[in-house]
């Protein structure tokens, strides 16, 4: 027998079992280690899903609204909604059941069947921890689960079984299929290895140490015969010599993608003083995309700060960039935080927008939030404002809401991320009318009804403002109402339309009762004041929409 032979007969059944021990141990770690990941992965959500339901009941305790069957409701769509923000793919599946296996919040469309509620029956009552595998809506699933007493819920985070061991199976075939390529890589190097038992071998082998040893790849070994030793050595230089150019091309290809993300990391550092984040983000994952204009609806807020001239006159150059630059920092804050956008600096005014290039759901309520929220620090700004010496500012909110256009518009040269339309001129119109009605905050219509259920609102007027013959009723908002001015608000929106319809007897008396609640309340004086001349002297033509000559 040929020593090839016996080597073979004898190298290759403990190749096969070291091959096979090692493949098995591989494929136990990593499918042990993923497993352990996935768990992790689910239980976290758990432990979030708990978190969020435990601080949504917390609110109401603190608020001492556990009573309320609207809060709770709340309470628990809040939880719905937070558990549709963690999902992570479309098998995911994380729904709440109470005592009587009522669906009370799911984030998928699921139906449980009949054998499965006995299931669900046991989950209630043993209330288990940990993982466990189950079928609902005939789907194999693995989950876990708490019980949240204060709503009467049973809570599941589950994902389909298939899905959570993918890449389990995925290792498994791996590692067959690795383990047989080995198999077979290894048995033909073995036959290589078995013929070339030759002087010229050890070269070979020294070279391949010493490469390995100091990572030089230019190192060659001569070839000395015309037969397979002299083959073997060939095709050794030349794999060497492939991977001292793979060697070069990788390290070319590591320097350009460091010297890349420098460039992105200064650009994002230069431009993010002047381009919002979302914007820049956007951009680099596709820069084709914000060159298209798009057509969205968007809530628009102007601010602006009132005879900002006159202050100006008080002031040095160097305190009045101070001032402005403390008040842009205390506004944009609010701005950003309510996920807007801050489109430009309009002298002393600011304009921005809600809802591009990253739209949310309730991105009109957190324009009214930003609006409502830019009133109440102006209060601390001129706190500051007063122990520095300093001139106060009162400013005027307008916010709108509808249909806009919105993308990168300019020239190569210069381009703004931008909104233009009507709705943009409407809520400038908005922020100039907080002057003639002496309102901090005005939003329009469109908007009021998107977030009357969230805040109590009060109509003001209905105007066609200037280049517009079209009424717009207007209102005013704030964050909790006194007691007083709730009421003096509810005569006030019944007596508006005795106004618009001609009725002047009839609202100066109504909004002489406003007055008599709110002394020195602007719009209602005015109203009445009003009214009281109108019995007089009537408008010509009048349809209750009071037209603005100015912006």
């Amino acid at each position: 027998m040929k020593i090839r032979s016996k080597i073979t007969l004898v190298v290759i059944p403990i190749l096969v079992l070291t091959l096979g021990i090692s493949g098995v141990w591989a494929y136990f770690s990593a499918t042990s280690g993923i497993t352990k990941i996935a768990n992790s992965f689910l239980t976290f959500k758990v432990e979030n899903m708990k978190k969020a339901a435990e601080s949504q009941w917390a609110l109401l305790v603190d608020s001492s609204l556990t009573g309320d069957a609207r809060m709770i409701a709340a309470a628990k769509s809040g939880v719905s909604s937070h558990a549709i923000d963690i999902m992570r793919s479309r098998t995911e599946l994380i729904l709440a059941f109470d005592k009587e296996l009522n669906i009370a919040m799911k984030t998928n469309e699921v139906t449980v069947l009949d054998n499965e509620k006995q299931f669900l029956t046991e989950l209630f009552t043993s209330k288990p921890q940990g993982l466990f595998t189950f079928i609902l809506g005939g789907i194999e699933r693995v989950g876990m689960g708490f019980a949240f007493e204060p709503f009467g819920w049973f809570v599941l985070v589950t994902e389909q079984k298939s899905v959570f061991y993918e890449k389990v199976n995925q290792i498994s075939w791996q590692t067959g299929a690795m383990l047989a390529i080995s198999i077979i890589l290894a048995v033909v190097i073995l036959f290589i290895v078995t013929q070339i038992l030759t002087s010229p071998l050890v070269r070979v082998v020294t070279a391949m140490k010493e490469i390995i040893s100091d990572t030089d790849l230019s190192r060659r070994v001569q070839v000395e015969y015309q037969d397979e030793t002299g083959e073997l050595a060939h095709t050794f230089n030349i794999m060497v010599e492939q991977l001292q150019k793979s060697d070069r091309q990788i390290r070319k290809f590591a320097l350009e993608a460091v010297l890349a993300q420098k460039r992105e990391t200064k650009i994002r550092n230069i431009f993010q003083k002047y381009v919002p984040k979302d914007i820049i983000d956007k951009y680099f994952e596709n820069p084709e995309s914000m060159l298209v204009g798009d057509m969205r609806v968007l809530s628009i807020l102007f601010s602006d700060i009132r005879d900002f001239t006159t202050i100006s006159e008080k002031l040095s150059p160097d305190e009045i960039v101070n001032s402005l630059n403390r008040y842009f920092s205390i506004m944009v804050d609010v701005i950003l935080n309510r996920n807007g956008i801050v489109d430009k600096y309009i002298g002393d005014a600011i304009m921005a927008f809600f809802g591009a290039p990253v739209k949310h759901e309730d991105d009109a309520l957190q324009s009214v939030m930003a609006g409502i929220e830019m009133t109440e620090k102006v209060v601390d700004f001129n706190r500051t404002q007063v122990k520095l010496k300093k001139p106060e500012f009162k400013i005027g909110v307008g916010i709108n809401y509808g249909f806009v256009t919105v993308g990168n518009i300019g020239t190569e040269k210069k381009m703004d991320y931008t909104v233009i339309g009507e709705m943009v001129n409407l809520a400038s119109r908005l922020e100039g009318l907080t002057k003639y009605y002496h309102q901090e905050l005005l939003i329009s219509e469109s908007l009021q009804r998107r977030v009357s259920n969230k805040y109590l609102c009060r109509e003001i007027d209905c105007v066609a403002v200037k280049g517009s013959a079209k009424g717009m009723k207007i209102y005013y908002t704030k964050r909790e109402p006194t007691a007083l001015e709730k009421e003096a608000w509810e005569i006030h929106n019944n007596t508006l339309p005795l106004y618009y319809k001609g009725d002047f007897i009839g609202a100066a008396s109504g909004f002489s009762n406003v007055q008599k609640i709110l002394p020195g309340d602007y719009p209602s004086r005015m109203f009445m004041e009003e009214s009281v001349r109108y019995q007089k002297n009537p408008p010509k033509d009048w349809i209750g929409i009071r037209k603005m000559d100015t912006k």
